[in-house]
Order: structure tokens, then C-alpha cells, then sequence
């Protein structure tokens, strides 16, 4: 629920369209509006109601829930959403087409079937000889026509000029008879009913005939010099250009050089001369902008000694407002007295103070007048050349229809309004403007632009079609038979026309099955909007069609959206012209990619009715256009839309086409005539049969689901258009030869998907030397034939894939020839036989006959089946595996030529790249490219699989038998088919692992889901455990020993793949809610036998590599086997369990499996004395070939228990034993060796780790199930004992004096209260080797308040949250340090060598870059304490948590691993060196939506 404006969202009936929420609304108040007429609503546009949520899963959460629409009737119809306090926030259109139905049973005409001609109304005659003249329409195939309006037309007789819009037209009942609209409506629908044809009428907003009975009665329902009296200025011009053109034609300027029969050059310099001294000189017309500056300077006096004004010793700095004259009158503009108060302010009241400011207002008020006239007559100068040159152009010029002598009938300059009075002088006329009841009869005529038929406005929303200003200059045509109609804001404007016009809407829609709108561009679209509501109350699926403004997409987009316009008008020609012509052929390419039933709503091209003439068709063809008559019906015949035509274009009688020409009524169906009889039209008539044909082939594509085009264009005007069936891959290809200045052209050979089977259509413009005329022309058709029988030289031969290439020679032009294609019979089986196994995924895939019974064996069972033999490890290599994974095996990800690597060898990297593609059918992509060009990618995705073995082998040898088909398919085909195959395997084996995950994750969000993938993502087969063992005395499930890696794709292999502290911090999430019990406990017990020194180390690989370096990982471990206890069922049992332990001293050699075993609870107790009597040793092999940056000081590591506090201590200021572990590594800035945050003492989240701990164990005990009690350890030669009881109490008691920095001064008993420079917060660490280190705000105290919320007082807690999230919560995660740290810095780049010792070589690390998990925990906390406080809080905290999971819900979703991300960089920038898969970011993400 993005903001989409302006955007066109058409769709079907039957759809469902549903609303969800984006990033930016979740967790948020949202309510979704809507006008559309849902079940106890009715339709009114400005009425919305609300709609009701939907939770899928069951589960108030905001990832799934959607609001749903059923889409069951045609128009427009608006949402908007409100979002907490604010009642619109956005929203949008949608435009919902109507169904056509056909016939007596009602059978529905698809859109894109639709074949329309177009009838001009006054050439029908009488209405009941109209049956045999329309019946040339069903002759040729046709089932759509479109005629001209039937109301009573006005005195120009032009087609759209109405003069009474609820009348039938007079000339369409013979003598003796009248016919009403209840006789045409009886033969709409029988030729609906019987013949199985719609037909359509024009309506007409905009302008009403001049002669208008009706408007002479309601001059307010036009523009007049009372409504609108700025038309005052333009209308005396207009008469007195009307009179200069009676003085002209009366021969009064014969002696000045310009007489009535203007014919010369110097005739238009005469003219221009002597406007402007008859005209405009005298007009006067800037004193209408004026002032009267007497009469302003007198009220100004008036109002200064009125003591309306402060006397004032600064000059003003205020603006001199004019006031326009709402009666436009000469000097009628007016001064704003407030506003030359201020600004000519006088020092005092004294009169010579006051004369002067009326002297500064008054020298101001001159120079306005004078700007004002400077001004017209600069206007003027452009008036007098845009009415000579409209004289030249309609009087000289070559290309004119010079007009001849200037006469009262044909005067020089068209009127731009009505006079409805009798022969005046210009002087009387002038007083009728000033006498209301006069005035309001003159009405101002429809104009349009010059030049453009189709009276386009700039602006589709204005209220006021005659624009005051444009009349005035003069640049409009004018046909003088209409006037503008003036409709207002609403109703209540103008309810007469109002009421009118709905009448006129809903007669025509009674009676018509669609309109057309006529100037639908130039129509105010508040009034088009409520026209054709009134519309479709009568007629719910209204079809409607309109010509709009080529080269104006957002305008157009504008249009259709508010008025639900069905399909949009689009002529051949022009769209040549303005080269966009292909996108009327379709929007779906060949081998386009299928999409899923439920899938992301995106904007549509808006649906074109394409015809082979212009729709505003005024002028007959030229001689060399006769050409493309046959190859422009054909192109136009192939678009997958609805197509059109013009009567007249058949029969080739180009003149009868023109809406200007004279009323010839048109010929009659008569197929019995003789050929040279031109009385009746037959078949052999022109283009007709042929036509027959291209109506017929149209329909028939669209029915049969030929909804893929290409159209290519080829050298000397040769368009190739092919039409594909998608379901059973037949085609048909039209190549075109349009005219050209070459009689004759070459073609490049044209490649045909399949084999040619016949040719439908062949036909040939040739001359007829016999006739003259048009007739001259001749075009020779041939239908259903052989290749070999073409007229024209043509060769094919056989190219790769089953596809066949076409040679054609020497093309005449207005040539055209039609083939079917259909795959060859071995290819067809293959994918029929591809087809059915397809079915599994998708209905979508239905075949029409039987596959072979020879298939492959692996086939007989669906994928699933095979899927359900793998484990979720097995499903790591099916899914997922990254570049250095893959390397492993001798692989690596696929390569894509020309683009770049696969982030996954497994299915999830194809998945990635093609969700990218498939919605906007990218097939131009070089991965859409690779895999035509041969079967690489094909190869890799099955080697990787049979290379595994097992069942891993047997899905393998799945997909080879698949992809066997693809390789015998045409190669334009193959994309599409991958797509199909790799997007229901994937979905199939995505089912798989919900399945085989706890019920947590199978009813849980899209969310829950996608995070529980990242379980998938980093458990593989543990090849990092090479030197640890289980004890042989365990039950062990085959592959139930994972490595866990910490992140992709940096921390993914070798010493690196398993960081334990990592794997611990995942463990919860990744494994236990997600139900891989036995994983993790194999993973405790594993990672139990590498204990040493009482630590686990963070680094494993082999034994003398792993790293004992870390003081957390330990108690991560002790926290995920507390975790597992908890929610594992008999989870407790696992304490019981035998550790196979590889040291059984700190000294010992590495031991094999089963030497040395201990219960799991033993090893516990180890790592509770060992803290407790103190941790101190030297690494291992320490030295450069273990770290080659550490300092040597650094490889030695301490680790105890604080005998006061109980609190874990350890580390020193050379290393780094927690999980801000970054080491310098730059010698240029001097920071090689030097931990950046080596977090020595008692770091905060180690305090929560070990309290955990101690209170577990406490309880444990208690309740029986762990055998001690407390803790002995020998000290000075005494033993001394500690109960966990007694380390409990003592953590907290001391723990909030110890790390809680209070709000007042005088409470903090500190040692360095200089360093404080936040109150009110949880310091970091207590007794760190540099002092400042403790005080600062980071984020690791959350970790702390989640393991043991019981260390925090509820109001300190919730105030350290509250500074946390105004200092540290960024988009996705938190910042690791407080941005008002002097060394914070937010931009992470391991790669940056300078000399700045905080940044280079990636130091700041953890410094302030954004990291994801802490945000978890952040959140967890916030969680638990707002709802201890209760009230609104924990709503409130609620909305925050969904808020914040929403961004990565979106970035789960654009991200092409799949993953969540290690960190960011400051404000939730990128970072390149980050890991894009996180195990602890998907982890702590799963174990938050657990705890909300």
C-alpha cells in the first residue's frame, strides 16, 4: 500500500483484489477506504466505508493480514487509506473492465476479441433501412459498431453538433413515420441478440449546437458577458473583426490596397496595417487592465483622513495590492486600500504628509497603467500575427483551401460567439454588454486549439472551457456552430445542464451497450466523472472508449483511472507518426514468464481499441497510401486488443470516411451484384473479403489465447508480427510490406518459432489500368494455400530447435502474407509431456491431450514425494550454498556471462535472479539470454545434486529428467519453461521444510517463515566439528550433526564457518523454535566436548587451531542449553546426556570419542568452579601464526568471579573476549594489535549471561534435577564454598549500584563521575582497564535486561530504553555506540588504509555501524518492561516492534540472499563488507516474533 499516483490498475471481474500493508504502515493504525460497492453499500463517489481485516494464519500480525475486494462490477472505483491521526494519507484508482456479452444465451465478448466499425450516423438514412446497411458490418466480421450521434443534430449538420440531446434525429424517420428510441433500442438488441454484435454511440459534453433550442432558454447552462464577464474584451474584438470583414467585403479598403478577393503577399501587409488603425487602435482594449488613477487617489485621500492608516516615519515594504473587477469594466480595476496603507504610509496627518503619499501612490498607479498598456499592445502585435497568418493560410497558401472572396457568409475571421440579435453598429452593440438581459444571450462558441481535431485542453481537470484570455488572442479555431457549455464546480452551478445532460448520458446508455466519449480530453472531468456514474446505474458494464491526447501518458494515465474508460482509442497512422505504435500490439512478449495467481498489483497499459485509420479521420488518403490499405488492416488485425475501422475503408470509398463530407448514404449488402456494379457492397467489394478474413483470424486468436506478440520491423517498412499461443505454442506470423519510395525490397530472413503449416492469407496491390479513379487500384487475395503457391519468391530452410527460417525476395509494396506455425509433432509431444508434469505446481499448465507413456521413471512420482526423503540438511545444498561453500566441492556458484555470479548454488540463487525478471518479463537479461543460448545453467543445477548421492541424487535425477524436455524446445521457449519448473520446485521444497519445522513456524506469518528459512540457510553437514565427537553411547539420527554457520558468505567456511559465540546466539532461534530438537542437542553436546580451561572457543576448526579466547561464548553455551531445557520436550533429559570430552584437563592431549565421557551436568558444574577459582592462561600457539595482529600480551587470558559482587570479570586491554572483538590491523594509523573495544572487567551483557545462569542452576538444583548445590574451589590452601543461592544474591544486590548511573549527582557514588556524560542509563562495563569505557551508551546492556530482567528496577530500566531509542535505533538495527561519542563513527570499511587510528582497516567495527541482533534484544526488553508498566505502553511498544520488523520484512524481501544482514551502516545505509546473511540477525528476528 504504497502511494500510486498516477498510475493505471486495470482488472478483470472475477479478481480478487487485495490490500496489504507496505514497510512504512506496518505497525501502524491503518483503515482502508474504498467506494467500491461492496456487499450493503451502493456506488456514490464521494461515500466510502471502511473494510474489514483479514488474518490468514489466524494471528493479528501485519506481515499477512490484507483487506480483499471481490471484483464483480465495471468503473472506477477509489481507495484511500488514514493512518493514526491522519484521515488520508494516499490512495489511488482502480478501473474494473465490464464484461461484453453476445447472443441469445448471453456469451461473453472478450475485449481483446472486439472487431468495431465505425458509422457516421447522418449516412444511414431512415432507421428501418439501416438493417441492410450495418448488415455489411456482420458481412465482413465485425461484431462491435460504433455510430455517430442519433440525437437531432443542429443547423451545421456536422456529426457531433447536437442541438437537442434527448431527441432522435429527424431524418431518421421517413415521411409518415416517427421513429422514438425505444425502436433503436429494439434493434440494438436484436443485432446483439441475433447477429452477436454491440453496438456503441458517441456522447457529447462538451459543446451543444448553436442553435440549441434549449440554450437560448438557459443561457446560464453557456459562457456569456454575465457569467463570465472577462469575456468582455474578446467579445468586442470579436465584433469588430466582424464588422472590419463587412467593410471589407464592401469594398471600403479597395483604395488602401486590400480588397475582398485577397490573392497577393502585399494584400497581408495592407491587412496587418489597417487592423490595427480600423481595429485595434480604437478598441482601446488595455483601459479594461487599467486603473482609474483619479478616482484611486481620491478614495486613498479619503481613507488616510479617516484615520484608517498610522502615521509612520518608515517607508512601507509592503506590496501594492490591484483588485481584479469582477464586472471587468474599463479603468475597473481597483486599489487595495490596506495594502497602499502600508506601503504609502504618510509620516503624519498632516495635508502635505498626506499629498505626498497620495502623490507616491498616485506616480505608482501611472506606471502600472503605463506597464499595463506597454503590455497589450505587445499582445497585440502577436494577435495581429496570428490572425494574418490564419488569412494567408486559409486565402494563399498553396496547401489552403483558399476561400476566395471575403463575404458576410464567408467572413475573414471566423466569430468566437454568438450574436443572436439583428444588423447593429459596433456603438450599439457596445451598450448591450452592459444590459444583463442582453448580455447573457451572448454565448461564446466552442473552440479548440488550431490544428488539433480533437480539442485537446492542457488541462483535463479545468472548470471553464473558454478561457477568457485565450479568446482574446485569437489562436482558437472556431467552427461557429456550437457553444461552449458552462457546468461549474457541481450541480448546484448549473442544475439545469446538469440535469440535461445526466438525462442524455442515461438515454444513450439505456439504449447502447457502450459509448464513445467525444472530447473527452477538453470535458471538465468532474462532469465526464458523474456522466457516466449516471451511466452505469442504468448499464453496470458500460463499455467505454475514447480518443485522448497522444504524447500526454500522464494525463491519459489521469483519465482513465477517474473515469474508468475501458478502451483507449489509437489510429495506425498516428501512432506511426508519434512512434508508439508497438505498444498497441500487446504487452506480453513470446516465451513471457507465467505468473503466480497471487501476485503483486502492477500498473497497466491502458486497453486500446487499434484502428487502421486515424479515429478523427478528416481528410481522404493520398493516391500512394492506397498501399497500405491492405497491409495497415492486417497489422491492425494481429494487435492482441480490440480493433477498429471506419466505414468506407473496405469498399476502398476513402471519401465516405470524412466527417466534413457531404451526407451520401451508404451502400446496401448485396452479394448477389455483379462486380462492376458499384450500387451494393458484396464481397467482391474492395478489401472486404479479405477483411472477412482478418475479423475472423483476429477473433480467433484472442479466443484461443494468442496473447503473445513480437513485432519487429525490418528494412524497407517490413513489419513481421507474430501472434503466440503460450498453452499450446501454435503461432501465426503476418509479414507486412508497407509503401516506401523502393517498389520493391529484400527481406532479411525471418526466424518462425516451429514449423509453417499453410499460409491463411496472401494478398498483392497491383494496378488496374482499366478504371480510373481510386478504383485504379486493385488488390489480389488468396487464402488457405501452400507455402510453395506464394506469389512471390520465398524459400525456408531449418534453423536450430525446431525452428524454421523464412527467406522472402523482392516485396512489392502493400504486400501481405499470413502463415500458421505449429511446433513439429516430436517437440509438441515434449511439451504436452512437460506440460502434465507441471500440473503439480499450477492449473495454469492444463494440456490438451496426453503426455507420452514412455517418460521417465523418476517422473511417476511428483517432486514432492522426493522432497519429503530429504533432510532439512539435505535441503541446505538444495536451497542454498554460497560461492565459498560451493567452492568446496569443486564448483562455485554459476557464472552468468555479461552479468555476474549466482549468490546461491542451490535453487535460491535462480529464484532470486528470476523474481527480478518475471514480473516485468525482463527476457532481454543476460540470464534469460544464457539459458537460450544453451544449456549450462540446466547442467549445473543437476551436476551439483547427482554429485551428492542418496536421496540428494534421486532430485537430482528429478530435474534432469525435467530439464530433458526443456532441451528439445525451441530455445525462445526455454526461459519460460526453467522459470516454471525451478518456481514450483522451489515452492514444493519450501513447503517441505515448514513441514518438517514445529508448529511455531507452520502457523506462523510470512515473517515467521521467511526467518525460519535462515534455520535452512546456515545448517550444513559440520564439517567445522572435524575434531569433536559425540559420545558413541548417544542416539544419533543420521545427518543430525550441523555446522552452523555464522553468517554468508564471509563466515561460511573453514576456521571461520562456526563461530560458537555466533552459533550460541543462534541457537535459540535457528533451531529450537524451529523444531530441530536433535540438532541442537547434538550441537550442545559437541560443542560441551570442546571444553577447556572452563571456556569454549569461539574459533573452531582443527584442535590446534581452536581459539579459547572468548569470556562470553561460554555462557551463551550455558544459556542455550538452559534454552533447551526449557522448551524442548523432556528437554531437561539432555543434562543426563554423556559428553565425550576432548580435554579432559586443560593440559591433556586431544582425546578420541568415547575415552573420556562425563554427564552433561558435570561439565556445567566444571565451568561454574573453574570461574569461580579463576581463569589464567596463555593461548596455544600463541604468536603470529595463530593472530598475526595480536600483541603478545594479548594471547593471555584471565576470566573470574568478583568474590563482593559475584559479577564475571576478565580480559585486559590487548585483547577482546566478547563480541565487539575487532583487533586493529593498520600500521599506517598506528591501531595494529590494539583492540578497538576490548571490554575488560564486567562487561554489562556477561553480568545477564552468568545471572541466568546462576539462577538456572539454582532452580535446577532445587527442583532435583541438577545433583549440586554449590560451588567448592580451593584458595590459600582452604577450601571455600559458595552456593549458588548466595552468587545469585550477591549479582543482585549488586548490580543496579554498581552499573546504574542515576539522574542526580549527589546519589552516584562513582570513582570517576568526571567521565559521566549520560544519566540515567546502565554503563557498559564496570572496572575496564580504561575508565571511559564503562560510561559508554551501547546497546549490550538489552541482552542483560532480557536473560534477567529481574537485575532492573522497572522505571530505571524503562527510562535507559527510552535514551537507547532516541540515541541508538536505526532502521534495521542499533547503533554500537552513542553518536555523541567522540569516537563514533557509523561507516564500516575493512578496506579504508589512512591514517585516522579510529577508522582505518574497519577499527570501528563496533563503534557505531548499525547491528541487527542487539535490535532484537532491544526490542524484547522494551517488550517485557513496557508490559510490567502497562497501560498504553505496551500498545504502543507493540506498533514499535511491528514498525521495526517491517523494514526487514522488506528486506527479506528485496534481498537476493534470503537473509538479514550483519549490520549497516549509520542510518541504515548498505554496508559492502557486511555479511548479507546473518545467523544471529535471523535468529534474535525469530525469537522476538516468538515473544510478541
Amino acid at each position: 500500500m504504497e502511494r500510486q499516483e498516477p498510475a493505471l490498475f486495470r482488472l478483470e471481474q472475477g479478481y480478487e483484489l487485495q490490500f496489504r500493508l507496505g514497510p512504512t504502515l506496518q505497525g501502524r493504525d491503518v483503515r482502508v477506504y474504498t467506494n467500491y460497492p461492496t456487499s450493503g453499500y451502493k456506488f456514490h463517489g464521494l461515500q466510502f466505508h471502511p473494510l474489514d481485516w483479514v488474518y490468514p494464519n489466524g494471528q493479528e500480525d501485519d506481515w499477512d493480514k490484507y483487506c480483499r475486494l471481490d471484483l464483480t462490477v465495471a468503473g472506477s472505483y477509489q481507495y484511500y487509506f488514514s493512518c493514526g491521526g491522519k484521515e488520508k494519507v494516499s490512495g489511488g484508482y482502480i478501473v474494473v473492465d465490464p464484461v461484453l456479452t453476445v447472443g441469445s444465451s448471453s456469451d461473453v465478448l472478450p475485449l481483446d476479441c472486439i472487431s468495431c466499425q465505425m458509422y457516421l450516423a447522418k449516412c444511414l438514412g431512415p432507421l428501418d433501412t439501416w438493417l441492410s446497411k450495418l448488415r455489411v458490418a456482420k458481412e465482413t466480421g465485425y461484431n462491435m459498431i460504433h455510430v455517430t450521434p442519433l440525437q437531432q443534430l443542429g443547423g451545421s449538420g456536422l456529426s457531433y453538433s447536437i442541438s437537442d440531446q434527448l431527441e432522435l434525429d429527424s431524418t431518421f424517420s421517413p415521411e409518415g413515420r416517427s421513429f422514438s428510441w425505444e425502436d433503436v433500442k429494439h434493434l440494438v438488441e436484436l443485432l446483439r441478440e441475433d447477429w452477436k454484435m454491440i453496438c456503441i454511440s458517441d456522447v457529447v459534453y462538451d459543446h451543444t449546437a448553436a442553435d440549441s433550442p434549449w440554450i437560448s432558454l438557459h443561457p446560464e447552462c453557456g459562457y456569456n458577458l454575465v457569467n463570465c464577464p472577462q469575456l468582455k474584451p474578446a467579445w468586442l474584438l470579436d465584433r469588430a473583426l466582424w464588422h472590419f470583414s463587412c467593410q471589407l467585403a464592401d469594398g471600403k479598403f479597395s483604395k488602401q490596397g486590400l480588397p475582398a478577393l485577397l490573392q497577393e503577399e502585399r494584400h497581408m501587409t495592407a491587412l496587418r496595417g489597417i487592423l490595427w488603425q480600423q481595429v485595434f487602435s480604437k478598441l482601446r482594449l488595455w483601459e479594461f487592465k487599467q486603473v482609474n488613477v483619479d478616482e484611486e487617489e481620491e478614495k486613498f485621500r479619503q481613507f488616510l483622513q479617516n484615520g484608517a492608516v498610522r502615521p509612520s516615519l518608515q517607508m512601507g515594504s509592503a506590496e501594492l495590492k490591484i483588485v481584479m473587477d469582477p464586472e471587468s469594466r474599463r479603468f475597473g480595476r481597483t486599489v487595495d486600500l490596506n495594502s497602499a496603507g502600508i506601503v504609502f504610509s504618510p509620516h503624519s496627518l498632516k495635508t502635505v504628509d498626506l499629498d505626498e503619499s497620495c502623490s507616491r501612490l498616485r506616480a505608482q498607479l501611472e506606471r502600472f497603467n503605463w506597464e499595463e498598456y506597454t503590455m497589450s499592445n505587445h499582445c497585440t502585435e502577436q494577435v495581429l500575427d496570428s490572425l494574418v497568418e490564419q488569412v494567408h493560410l486559409e486565402r494563399l497558401a498553396v496547401e489552403g483551401p483558399k476561400l476566395g472572396m471575403v463575404s458576410r457568409k464567408q467572413p475573414l475571421f471566423p466569430r468566437y460567439f454568438t450574436f443572436p440579435f439583428g444588423e447593429l453598429s459596433f456603438t450599439e452593440e457596445q451598450q448591450l454588454m452592459e444590459q444583463s438581459a442582453w448580455a447573457q444571450r451572448i454565448l461564446a462558441h466552442h473552440t479548440f486549439q488550431r490544428g488539433d481535431q480533437l480539442r485537446r485542453s492542457a488541462d483535463p481537470a479545468v472548470l471553464c472551457a473558454a478561457d477568457p484570455e485565450e479568446y482574446l488572442q485569437r489562436q482558437l479555431a472556431c467552427d461557429g456552430g456550437d457553444v461552449a457549455l458552462r457546468y461549474g464546480a457541481a450541480p448546484e452551478d448549473c442544475p439545469y445542464l446538469w440535469a440535461h445532460m445526466t438525462a442524455y448520458t442515461q438515454t444513450t446508455a439505456r439504449v447502447f451497450g457502450g459509448v464513445c466519449l467525444f472530447n473527452c480530453s477538453s470535458t471538465p472531468l468532474h462532469v465526464t466523472e458523474a456522466m457516466l456514474a449516471a451511466g452505469r446505474v442504468i448499464r453496470p458494464n458500460l463499455y467505454v472508449i475514447a480518443e485522448l491526447a497522444a504524447g500526454r501518458q500522464l494525463t491519459d494515465t489521469l483519465l482513465v483511472t477517474r473515469l474508468g474508460i475501458t478502451s483507449l482509442l489509437r489510429g495506425l497512422p498516428d501512432s506511426l507518426r508519434n512512434g508508439d505504435c508497438l505498444s498497441c500490439f500487446g504487452q506480453e512478449p513470446i516465451g513471457a514468464f507465467t505468473q503466480p495467481s497471487l501476485r503483486p498489483l502492477t500498473p497497466a497499459a491502458a486497453h486500446c481499441m487499434f484502428k487502421d485509420s486515424s479515429p478523427s479521420y478528416y481528410s481522404p488518403m493520398q493516391d500512394h497510401s492506397v498501399y497500405n490499405i491492405m497491409a495497415d488492416s492486417t497489422l491492425v488485425s494481429m494487435a492482441c486488443c480490440a480493433t477498429g475501422s471506419t466505414r468506407g475503408y473496405d469498399e476502398l470509398l476513402l471519401h465516405q470516411m470524412c466527417g466534413m463530407s457531404e451526407v451520401l448514404q451508404y451502400a446496401c449488402w448485396n452479394n448477389d451484384a455483379p462486380t462492376e456494379n458499384h450500387q451494393g457492397t458484396h464481397l467482391r467489394t474492395g478489401i472486404v473479403t479479405a477483411r472477412r478474413s482478418l475479423n475472423s483470424l483476429h477473433q480467433q486468436l484472442s479466443a484461443e489465447g494468442f496473447t503473445q506478440v513480437d513485432v519487429r520491423w525490418l528494412d524497407g517498412d517490413v513489419v513481421v508480427v507474430t501472434r503466440h499461443c503460450p498453452r499450446s505454442h501454435r503461432s501465426v506470423v503476418a509479414v507486412v510490406r508497407r509503401a516506401s519510395r523502393s517498389p520493391e525490397t529484400n527481406v532479411p530472413p525471418i526466424c518462425i518459432l516451429g514449423q509453417i503449416q499453410e499460409v491463411l492469407l496472401e494478398a498483392v496491390t497491383v494496378v488496374n489500368t482499366s478504371d480510373n479513379g481510386l478504383n485504379k487500384w486493385k488488390i489480389v487475395i488468396r487464402e488457405h494455400m501452400q507455402l510453395q503457391d506464394s506469389g512471390v519468391e520465398l524459400r525456408t530452410r531449418q534453423h536450430a530447435s525446431a525452428n524454421q527460417e523464412i527467406v522472402l525476395e523482392k516485396l512489392p509494396p502493400g504486400y501481405v502474407i499470413i502463415f500458421r506455425v505449429a511446433l513439429d509433432s516430436t517437440t509438441s509431444q515434449q511439451v504436452e509431456s512437460l506440460r502434465l508434469q507441471l500440473l503439480q505446481f499450477s492449473p495454469q499448465s492444463q494440456t490438451p491431450s496426453l503426455p507420452e507413456p514412455d517418460s521417465p521413471a523418476v517422473l511417476a512420482q511428483p517432486v514432492a514425494t522426493w522432497f519429503s526423503r530429504l533432510t532439512l540438511t539435505d535441503i541446505n545444498l538444495l536451497l542454498f550454498r554460497c560461492h565459498a561453500q560451493e567452492q568446496q566441492d569443486g564448483r562455485g556458484c554459476y557464472h552468468v556471462p555479461g552479468w555476474s555470479s549466482l549468490v546461491y548454488g542451490g535453487l535460491q540463487g535462480l529464484m532470486s535472479v528470476m523474481a527480478e525478471l518475471r514480473p516485468h518479463n525482463d527476457l532481454q537479461h543476460p540470464f534469460c539470454e544464457n539459458l537460450r543460448q544453451g544449456d549450462w545453467i540446466l547442467d549445473y543445477t543437476v551436476n551439483r545434486l547427482l554429485a551428492q548421492g542418496g536421496a540428494v541424487e534421486q532430485v537430482g535425477r528429478w530435474f534432469e529428467a525435467m530439464f530433458g524436455y526443456l532441451k528439445v524446445l525451441p530455445r525462445d521457449l526455454v526461459p519460460s519453461y526453467f522459470d516454471a519448473i525451478i518456481q514450483g520446485a522451489y515452492t514444493t521444497a519450501l513447503n517441505t521444510v515448514f513441514r518438517k519445522m514445529s508448529s511455531f513456524v507452520q502457523s506462523g506469518s510470512s515473517l515467521v517463515k521467511q526467518l525460519a528459512l535462515g534455520s535452512v540457510q546456515m545448517c550444513g553437514p559440520g564439517h567445522s566439528w572435524t575434531h569433536l565427537h559425540l559420545s558413541p553411547h548417544l542416539n544419533m539420527a543420521p545427518q543430525s550433526c550441523v555446522s552452523l554457520a555464522a553468517g554468508l558468505p564471509h563466515f561460511s567456511v573453514g576456521r571461520f564457518c562456526c563461530w560458537s559465540r555466533d552459533a550460541f546466539m543462534s541457537f535459540r532461534g535457528l533451531l529450537l523454535l524451529t523444531g530441530r530438537h536433535a540438532e541442537a542437542r547434538n550441537l550442545l553436546l559437541l560443542l560441551a566436548s570442546s571444553l577447556r580451561y572452563g571456556l569454549i572457543p569461539n574459533l573452531l576448526n582443527q584442535a590446534g587451531e581452536a581459539r579459547y579466547n572468548s569470556r562470553d561464548a561460554v555462557w551463551w553455551w550455558l544459556h542455550c542449553v538452559q534454552d533447551y531445557c526449557s522448551l524442548v520436550p523432556q528437554g531437561l533429559s539432555i543434562l543426563q546426556c554423556p559428553v565425550s570430552r576432548v580435554y579432559p584437563t586443560d593440559q591433556s592431549e586431544p582425546q578420541p570419542a568415547g575415552t573420556w565421557e562425563q554427564p552433561l551436568y558435570d561439565v556445567i558444574q566444571e565451568v561454574m568452579k573453574k570461574h569461580l577459582q579463576g581463569i589464567s592462561f596463555r593461548e596455544e600457539n600463541a604468536g603470529p601464526q595463530l593472530d598475526p595482529h595480536m600483541l603478545d600480551e594479548g594471547f593471555n587470558v584471565e576470566a573470574a568471579v568478583d568474590q563482593t559482587t559475584g559479577f564475571i570479570y576478565g580480559g585486559n586491554r590487548f585483547n577482546c573476549g566478547t563480541w565487539m572483538d575487532k583487533m586493529g590491523e593498520s600500521e599506517r594509523a598506528q591501531n595494529r594489535g590494539v583492540p578497538a573495544t576490548p571490554r575488560d572487567g564486567s562487561a554489562v551483557e556477561l553480568v545477564g549471561l552468568s545471572k541466568s545462569a546462576v539462577r538456572w542452576i539454582k532452580k535446577l538444583h532445587s527442583d532435583g534435577h541438577f545433583p549440586y548445590g554449590l560451588v567448592s574451589v580451593s584458595r590459600a590452601g582452604e577450601t571455600v564454598s559458595v552456593s549458588y543461592e548466595d552468587w545469585d544474591r550477591r549479582i543482585q544486590e549488586n548490580f543496579e549500584k554498581s552499573f546504574y548511573i542515576p539522574h542526580q549527582p549527589e546519589d552516584c557514588e562513582d570513582q570517576h563521575p568526571e567521565l559521566i556524560h549520560k544519566r540515567g542509563i546502565y554503563k557498559d562495563s564496570l572496572g575496564a582497564s580504561s575508565p571511559w569505557c564503562d560510561y559508554q551508551l551501547r546497546p549490550n546492556f538489552t541482552v542483560a535486561m532480557v536473560l534477567a530482567p529481574e537485575l532492573f528496577s522497572l522505571q530505571k530500566a524503562w527510562h535507559c530504553l527510552s535514551v537507547a531509542e532516541e540515541k541508538l535505533l536505526g532502521p534495521l538495527g542499533m547503533k554500537t555506540l552513542d553518536p555523541d561519542d567522540s569516537v563514533y563513527c557509523g561507516t564500516y570499511n575493512v578496506h579504508l588504509d589512512e591514517q585516522n587510528f579510529h577508522q582505518a582497516g574497519g577499527f570501528n567495527y563496533h563503534q557505531g555501524p548499525e547491528w541487527l541482533w542487539p535490535l532484537a534484544y532491544f526490542l524484547r526488553a522494551k517488550l517485557y518492561f513496557a508490559k510490567k508498566l502497562g497501560g498504553d505502553r505496551y500498545a504502543s511498544t507493540v506498533l514499535l516492534v511491528k514498525k521495526m520488523l517491517s523494514h526487514h520484512s522488506a528486506h527479506l524481501h528485496r534481498s537476493p540472499w534470503k537473509g538479514l544482514p550483519e549490520l549497516t551502516n549509520e542510518n541504515g545505509l548498505p554496508c559492502p563488507f557486511s555479511c548479507e546473511s546473518h545467523a544471529p540477525s535471523m535468529a534474535s528476528m525469530l525469537e522476538l516474533l516468538y515473544d510478541l
